[in-house]
């Protein structure tokens, strides 16, 4: 037979999972291939939010598929070489395409174009470009805009509205975009601060922070200023916690057990159609 020919025998039955190649040894038989989906799961990183993702994720899945989750660290060069050692190994795809704020969008694309169609989900952010993909995604800015503009009653005493974004953890800027709309909406004051630290508080100003230690800060600062939560300042945090209900802050948050849910789901019916995770807004007593 052709050479062409017996190499592409042995690239389906490798694709099937029948054998495996080693290199510098040849090729082996690996036994009759599960009925199980094998899905790899591939963050951005480990966090509390990711955990309660990936626990429905799985639960969801149960014994109809073996998942198995890597971790990119933001970094595309990561998540390329994943990609590309993996490909054949596995039936499914479910990628949470968040990166640094320089990172090559085109690239990011050309990336998650390699992988077949009808095998990836990108899950938690929408990718412009990919049309063969499964959506599982955050409307970053339309959901923060459309929670501040669902209390419009309790936002109302702030002069000005201040969104805490680290630098140090990649958080995706269109969450500026939205509560910049809001603002201008409103006619609000607008500030972006990179960090609780340093940030002096002022009277009338409501502050929306994306992280714990930022919640930490401005409490702590509120407390020692003797200012009064929900009176001369407001917070909203990003994100709900046991911890956040306990002390009663006002939270934004995407249903984390929703979108792993729904992304299993659709893996499992092979259903193509776009999913927006539900976003909401829990008042307490920090607004």
């Amino acid at each position: 037979m052709a050479r062409d020919t017996v190499e592409k025998a042995y690239q389906i039955l490798k694709d099937q999972r029948y054998i495996v190649s080693i290199k510098g040894r040849g090729y082996f038989v690996r036994g009759v291939p599960s009925k199980k989906l094998r899905v790899l799961l591939v963050m951005n990183k480990i966090s509390a939010y990711k955990k309660i993702v990936y626990n429905s994720f799985v639960e969801t899945l149960g014994d109809k598929a073996v998942v198995d989750l890597q971790i990119h660290h933001y970094r595309l060069d990561i998540l390329k070489d994943i990609v590309e050692s993996k490909m054949n190994q596995y039936d499914h795809f479910v990628i949470m395409p968040h990166f640094t704020h320089d990172t090559d969008q085109k690239k990011v694309v050309a990336l998650l174009k390699n992988i077949p169609s009808g095998k990836l989900t990108v899950l938690d952010k929408k990718i412009a470009g990919l049309d063969h993909s499964v959506e599982v995604y955050q409307d970053f800015e339309n959901d923060i805009f459309e929670a501040l503009m669902s209390q419009p009653e309790l936002i109302e005493k702030y002069d000005n509205l201040v969104v805490i974004l680290r630098s140090d953890e990649f958080h995706p800027r269109e969450i500026i975009k939205g509560i910049r709309r809001f603002c201008q909406k409103h006619k609000k004051g607008f500030k972006v601060a990179a960090g609780a630290e340093e940030l002096t508080l002022q009277p009338a100003t409501l502050y929306i922070e994306t992280s714990e230690s930022d919640l930490a800060h401005l409490m702590k600062k509120a407390k020692e200023l003797r200012l009064k939560l929900a009176k001369d300042i407001g917070i909203i945090s990003f994100n709900e916690t046991v911890l956040k209900d306990l002390l009663h802050v006002t939270v934004v948050t995407t249903d984390f057990a929703k979108m792993g849910e729904a992304a299993a789901s659709k893996l499992l019916k092979n259903d193509t159609e776009r999913f927006k995770v539900p976003f909401s807004f829990i008042k307490r007593k920090t607004v």
